[in-house]
């Protein structure tokens, strides 16, 4: 969905596939596209096996390829690449320790510490878990850089799954809402590298 329904649009939008950032306020809000998915129409590149994002809506400027790599750890790998073909990181799927749980994330970034996506609630120590109850309500209006895959719900909390935070050496760098919503909070982090997050999916 490009353009919702708001208290001042009565008809909504449809868009292309495409990673979306949310701009304008509530009654002009439009979820502008910053990277689109490879049409049906596209041949797939060579010597990747995909998913792809793209620079533009044509598919002619390769921005981002995700491969799956070999099993490591019980977890499954997967290597994203620039449009040259340059490794820009890893994403692993890391099974749990404990049944009681559901599986976790660690990105590899070139030149950077990993980062460690747990969930939300388990991540951090007391004060971060007070904190929580604050700072999510503020979470929606302090968008800088969501992504989105075009749900078809505007509501940022609904049917999103669960919440997780991605820490590096001790710091939040992104929080992600199931595979719909990840707000991208450290500088450094490359944004393709939560775009492919996006397209792998949270499952």
């Amino acid at each position: 969905m490009e353009r919702p329904v708001t208290p001042k649009r009565k008809r909504s939008v449809r868009g292309p596939r495409a990673i979306r950032v949310p701009k304008g306020g509530k009654d002009y809000r439009v979820y502008a596209p910053c990277a689109f998915c490879r049409p049906a129409s596209r041949p797939a590149p060579p010597d990747s096996t995909g998913p792809w994002l793209y620079e533009d809506e044509a598919a002619e400027r390769l921005l981002c390829s995700v491969d799956k790599g070999a099993e490591a750890e019980g977890g499954q790998g997967y290597h994203v690449r620039d449009g040259q073909g340059d490794t820009i990181g890893t994403i692993h799927r890391l099974p749990p320790s404990k049944r009681i749980f559901k599986h976790t994330w660690r990105i590899e970034q070139v030149g950077h510490p990993e980062i460690i996506g747990r969930n939300q609630w388990a991540s951090g120590d007391t004060k971060d878990i007070v904190e929580h109850g604050v700072t999510k309500v503020f979470m929606g209006a302090l968008q800088s850089a969501v992504t989105s895959l075009g749900s078809e719900s505007s509501d940022h909390s609904e049917g999103a799954g669960r919440t997780l935070e991605w820490r590096s050496d001790g710091h939040v760098v992104m929080v992600s809402q199931g595979s719909k919503w990840v707000t991208i909070k450290a500088d450094w982090m490359d944004r393709r590298l939560a775009f492919a997050f996006a397209l792998i999916g949270d499952d």
